[in-house]
């Protein structure tokens, strides 16, 4: 299944309530299993994003689903990318000339 890296930034919304930063993990988590995306790894980190996590998922729509859902609830703003494994790349680079 396709990865995705998650770059977080939390609104002042979801600042002024930085407390309660696990407790929305674990729900977006929840949501994310319902939806068909699945979190291989999640960090809170310092400097330019405020957290980051690796998501799988089917496809492109379901990951923007559910991005798109948690985005919606005003605590964070992404910037998602498609990550690939090494076994993936290998298979774009044979299609190289």
């Amino acid at each position: 299944m396709p990865h995705y890296m998650v770059l977080i930034n939390w609104t002042e919304q979801g600042a002024r309530d930085a407390k309660s930063t696990v407790q929305r993990y674990d729900a977006a988590e929840a949501a994310g299993a319902k939806m068909g995306v699945t979190f291989k790894s999640f960090y809170w980190t310092m400097g330019a994003h405020d957290a980051v996590g690796i998501v799988e998922a089917a496809d492109d729509a379901t990951v923007s689903r559910f991005i798109l859902t948690v985005g919606a609830q005003g605590n964070i703003r992404t910037v998602t990318a498609r990550a690939y494994t090494r076994d993936e790349m290998s298979q774009i680079m044979k299609g190289m000339p």
